[in-house]
């Protein structure tokens, strides 16, 4: 099912990230108009540290679906395999190759790249396709009675939606459900996040056995309470660096930063004992980004009692900082977001298709983020008996020439992957559409007849007494 909305409207769109582009990118898809208010300037943008990003499966098969695959292909590389290190030693545990059956059956590939050649692809296509960006806009206040947004020079912006695409801290979200969610949850860790020159990879004799595998691999090491990714990217000649770190010692500020500003060796100090490639890749690395990692619970209401303004994104349901499906939950709920007002045909429809969109993505999201907060776990697992069996584990299936996720507790981890990136967020929404969208206005309609009958019946009794 596809095709444009017989009643276009007005959308504002709260944050010019992953989520915002996507949302306006699917909504002009559909024919509603759509204006992004981003607080960043585009020179801010272009100087903050973003680092490499992953794409799985299930968000670039939505994103190649939007006509974007040979833009993400110019800026990416596709990934065909995965291999498992010790953090502290450097020991190689095991890999495992991304089964093409399963590739073919998702409709989508396994992608690296930067999150700024991500960023590009996804403002050059909403552009493209009609909305407008206003970068350095910084939003004072949010109402959904009106509703409106008001901006800090005063100016006042109405629409007929709101959509808070803005993150973590987001203005939306705080409009909606009365706190800033993320501020009061305490953090377990950070993350930080950077980039390696390819060539200073290449030309260091350790290194360059990573950079230059014969198919392109993701590296994981698995470490005591730390944990670190690594893989090439596409666009740019460099090579990404995700770390998992206790928090620093008391007193300091672990506060998230990304524009730039850190202090490379206080990285370096985070990383404890680590095998020597860990550490030649960080005192080759960029200015990192840092970001708290935290396990924020569910947020009830992503749709404000006017049934007007709704939250998406890491606004809605928040990630562990680092986590592959970051990106992807944020594009599959603008996929579903817009799907579902694709079939908008009146107003009264537009709170219905709100409180829907919830519906839908709620159970969705909640998976993913138990499943990407079991997946750090899995690699920061603390010293004991659990991580000796896993380690055991990986290295006895090694032994006998199978992948790491071939059986037991790992395969089962694998099992949910595969899950994760068959699922079709558009499917979802026209599901939704045909057993219950048609189905009230089915309902809707009789109600109308019902009442139109009961009227003239009415008219045709007064006539007869008269």
């Amino acid at each position: 099912m596809s095709g444009k909305a017989e009643l276009t409207i007005n959308f504002l769109v709260v944050g010019g990230g992953i989520a915002g582009l996507s949302c306006a990118i699917a909504l002009r898809r559909v024919g509603h108009r759509v204006v992004v208010l981003e607080h960043y300037s585009d020179s801010d943008i272009s100087k903050m540290s973003h680092g490499g990003i992953r794409l799985p499966p299930n968000v670039s098969k939505i994103l190649f679906h939007w006509g974007l695959e040979r833009a993400l292909r110019q800026v990416s590389v596709t990934s065909s395999a995965m291999e498992i290190e010790i953090y502290e030693t450097g020991e190689f545990i095991g890999t495992h190759h991304w089964e093409e059956e399963v590739l073919q059956v998702t409709g989508g590939d396994f992608l690296f790249l930067h999150h700024a050649g991500l960023r590009q692809v996804l403002y050059d296509a909403a552009i493209a396709a009609g909305a407008e960006v206003r970068a350095g806009t910084t939003v004072a206040s949010v109402n959904g009675d009106g509703p409106r947004v008001t901006l800090s020079t005063g100016e006042t912006l109405l629409a007929d939606v709101i959509v808070g695409a803005d993150g973590r801290s987001s203005i939306v979200q705080q409009a909606i459900v009365g706190n800033d969610v993320s501020d009061t949850v305490p953090y377990s860790s950070l993350f930080y996040n950077t980039t390696v020159p390819g060539a200073l990879m290449r030309a260091d004799p350790e290194l360059a056995p990573l950079f230059e595998q014969p198919v392109e691999t993701m590296f994981i090491w698995l470490g005591n309470n730390r944990s670190a990714v690594a893989f090439r990217m596409g666009g740019k000649d460099e090579f990404a660096l995700h770390l998992w770190v206790p928090p620093r010692q008391k007193g300091l500020s672990d506060d998230d930063c990304w524009g730039g500003g850190l202090d490379l060796k206080e990285m370096r100090r985070q990383l404890g004992e680590c095998e020597p490639r860990l550490l030649k890749m960080t005192k080759l690395a960029a200015t990192p980004s840092r970001v708290q990692v935290k396990k924020v619970p569910p947020i009830e209401d992503w749709v404000d009692k006017h049934g007007r303004m709704v939250i998406i994104g890491e606004a809605a349901h928040p990630l562990p900082a680092g986590s592959l499906q970051g990106g992807a939950m944020a594009v599959e709920d603008a996929a579903v977001f817009a799907r579902l007002f694709s079939h908008l045909r009146d107003r009264e429809q537009i709170s219905t298709f709100l409180h829907a969109f919830q519906d839908l993505r709620e159970d969705r999201c909640a998976s993913v983020v138990h499943t990407e907060q079991c997946n750090l776990y899995f690699q920061m697992m603390p010293a004991g008996p659990q991580q000796e069996q896993r380690d055991q584990d990986m290295r006895a299936k090694t032994a006998q020439g199978e992948s790491v996720f071939g059986g037991g507790k790992a395969s089962e981890q694998w099992e949910q992957l595969k899950e994760l990136w068959g699922y079709d967020a558009e499917d979802e929404a026209d599901d939704w559409w045909v057993k219950w969208g048609l189905l009230r206005e089915r309902a809707k309609q009789r109600s109308l007849d019902m009442e139109a009958e009961m009227n003239i019946a009415r008219l045709s009794s007064l006539g007869m007494r008269s």
